[in-house]
């Protein structure tokens, strides 16, 4: 068991200083804005500003890659967010079509190109 979770303290870690630290902001706000309407300047506003910081981190990962994703040909890159979008868009705005059609056209092309 131990070859396939690796290194426990290190999950330990992830788990305590990565995952509950976001889940206690989540539930905080799932609980404060139980009775919000969704249609207030105030949400509208929120989702609006989280959408520009998702399209960003989004523009930088695909413009300027990190790590092994550099290694991937930046016509792959586009590609595979054009294919994503497009099939977003035919699905009904589905992000689980998008993201898993993205996903499959990125390696499907890094597996043809070697």
């Amino acid at each position: 068991m131990s070859d396939f979770i690796g290194d426990w303290h290190a999950l330990f870690v992830l788990v305590i200083a990565g995952f509950l630290p976001n889940e206690i902001w989540r539930l905080a706000g799932f609980w404060l804005g139980a009775g919000v309407d969704e249609g207030s300047d105030l949400l509208v506003w929120v989702r609006a500003v989280a959408t520009a910081i998702l399209a960003g981190v989004i523009a930088q990962i695909v413009v300027q890659p990190p790590g092994a994703l550099a290694t991937v040909p930046d016509l792959l890159r586009y590609g595979a967010v054009a294919a994503g979008f497009l099939a977003f868009m035919l699905t009904r705005r589905s992000i689980f079509a998008g993201v898993l059609f993205g996903e499959l056209v990125m390696l499907a092309g890094k597996w043809w190109l070697g």
